[in-house]
């Protein structure tokens, strides 16, 4: 039987789809052969991904400063970023 993909395997793929997409964008935006209102809509796009892109990248920084931060006691806790919002 195959191994489960863990949940921080399939966040990792979320994160390598969305860059790829958002790279595929601005290719696709730098060509200069879209209409206004694709570009506009494009350009929506790619702030979004970007976003979701940023916010993974911090997420991911945050878990690897918490195990720097652990010094010898290395584990992989989940990261919440609504967890200190309460």
């Amino acid at each position: 039987m195959p191994p489960k993909t863990s949940p921080s395997k399939k966040k990792g793929a979320d994160f390598e789809q969305s860059l790829s997409t958002l790279e595929s964008l601005v290719n696709r935006m730098e060509q200069g052969d879209m209409t206004l209102e694709e570009s506009l809509q494009a350009f929506e796009s790619g702030i979004a991904l970007t976003r979701e892109c940023q916010t993974r990248l911090a997420a991911a920084e945050q878990q690897v400063n918490k195990l720097i931060e652990q010094q010898g006691n290395i584990s992989i806790e989940s990261f919440d970023a609504d967890e200190g919002d309460a």
